[in-house]
């Protein structure tokens, strides 16, 4: 019987249909890599060492008056870092200068009062919105991370996924 005429027959189309499936396992399972992935490495490193976390003022949600931010989006960020391990460094400056250093791998993080159509969602991974962030009065916020850092952001909707009403 030719090769032809074997994936003319059904059971000829089950086993070219298996033998694809067995390839693509074999070459997938040949990556050794995890989904989701971080190409970068954030959560590894941040894990027990320091989250480089960006923010700018936003009353109700962040207050940058005197020295170290705080305010609801302080508070979740110190949260999710506690769940790391990890200790925050904290730089105050504009969404466009945050960006540019999550962009150049100098923050791991931006916070503040992002919304979900955000500018920046072709320069940085974005979380789901969370309409249920204290402060937020009403708005549904959302999370900047470094473009492709998988891991990272799917820790970090974890995290906000068990601290924020959705």
């Amino acid at each position: 019987m030719s090769s032809e005429r074997i994936r003319r027959t059904p059971s000829g189309r089950r086993l070219v249909g298996a033998l694809v499936g067995l390839i693509v396992a074999a070459a997938l399972s040949g990556c050794g890599a995890t989904v989701p992935a971080d190409p970068d490495g954030t959560l590894d490193r941040v894990t027990g060492g320091e989250l480089r976390v960006g923010t700018s003022p936003d009353p109700g949600l962040v207050e940058t008056d005197g020295g170290r931010p705080h305010g609801p989006v302080v508070a979740l960020v110190d949260g999710f870092a506690a769940s790391l391990d990890a200790h925050v460094t904290w730089t105050v400056a504009t969404e466009e200068s945050l960006v540019g250093m999550l962009e150049t791998g100098d923050l791991d993080l931006v916070a503040g009062g992002l919304t979900p159509d955000t500018p920046w969602i072709d320069k940085a991974g974005v979380t789901r919105g969370y309409p249920g962030i204290e402060g937020a009065g009403g708005r549904e916020l959302v999370m900047l991370v470094p473009l492709g850092e998988n891991a990272f952001l799917s820790a970090l909707e974890t995290y906000l996924d068990g601290e924020v009403d959705r």
